[in-house]
């Protein structure tokens, strides 16, 4: 199971516990690019705390991926209108041809 995964279900099920409260901070902090305390990570066990540490890698990996998926659907959008330009261009041979 995905870190993100894990950590969703570890908040959903003890939303008042210590651990849940320090990792939904560290993930409000990820999202909204706000700083967060890296020695709040210590006052989580052992087992939290390589959660935490799995959260960080698969965020940085996901953000990664999204990048690159909206290069794509840029590069995508822009290749449409170019192709679109194309066909909408008048053919000069055709309007010098008539008469």
């Amino acid at each position: 199971m995905r870190a993100l995964k894990k950590t969703r279900k570890l908040i959903e099920r003890n939303p008042e516990k210590p651990e849940a409260k320090i990792l939904s901070a560290l993930v409000v902090a990820l999202e909204s690019e706000e700083p967060f305390k890296l020695a709040e990570l210590y006052q989580l066990d052992y087992d939290n705390f390589n959660l935490a540490l799995q959260l960080l890698n698969e965020w940085r990996l996901d953000r990664y991926y999204s990048s690159k998926a909206v290069l794509l659907d840029i590069s995508m959008q822009l290749g449409q209108l170019l192709e679109d330009q194309t066909q909408t261009a008048p053919v000069a041979t055709d309007v010098a041809a008539k008469p």
